[in-house]
């Protein structure tokens, strides 16, 4: 059992509650405040709307679950809203630090939140899909909730269980549209061209 969200805990509490000590590993991350107390899946607070050190410890805690997942496995991915910031990782060359200055500047432009997580998810090793592919080939469920109707499952957390419509080019767009090109580190912008390149 993994997952992200401010409901993440109660949603995991309810799954305990069904299987029990058929769960092998688990592990979500709810903003602070947002835990409950758990037997089988082990719960992390973390930073929300800026993520922190426990944001990327959760994140690689998930992560590694999904990557021992084996074809033999069912993994049951709990997501819900304030995911974003919660599930939050470092690519190749880029710091928490750096991770913060984006959050940051991309909340103060009024930007919409399919705009942000289309930056998000492209300097993310998790979101995007990203963390469907890691569960592959075990069996993946995701039980997904929303306060905003109509959502899409790929805005959700960044959709890191969905396909993802978007490309390295809108996150650059994004940043064109909110001039802020040269106000995010120098280091995500040469993440992004070279996802651009090898596309």
């Amino acid at each position: 059992i993994i997952g992200a969200g401010k409901a993440s805990a109660l949603m995991a509490k309810e799954i305990e509650s069904i299987l029990g000590k058929h769960i092998t590993a688990g592990h979500v991350v709810v903003k602070y405040g947002h835990s409950c107390e758990l037997k089988h899946i082990k719960v992390t607070e973390a930073g929300h709307p800026i993520p922190d050190n426990n944001s990327v410890m959760a994140a690689g805690k998930i992560l590694e679950i999904a990557n021992k997942a084996s074809a033999n496995d069912i993994v049951i991915c709990l997501l819900s809203g304030w995911g974003s910031a919660l599930l939050a990782d470092c690519p190749d060359g880029i710091t928490l630090a750096e991770i913060i200055i984006l959050n940051n500047l991309l909340l103060k432009t009024g930007a919409d939140i399919k705009e942000i997580n289309t930056v998000r998810k492209h300097l993310s090793k998790v979101k995007g899909g990203q963390l469907a592919k890691a569960v592959y080939p075990a069996t993946l469920i995701g039980l997904i909730l929303s306060d905003v109707v109509g959502d899409s499952i790929d805005v959700i957390v960044s959709g890191p269980t969905a396909h993802d419509s978007t490309i390295y080019e809108d996150a650059m767009t994004v940043l064109t549209k909110y001039n802020l090109l040269h106000e995010v580190p120098l280091s995500m912008i040469k993440y992004l061209k070279k996802g651009i390149e090898e596309l």
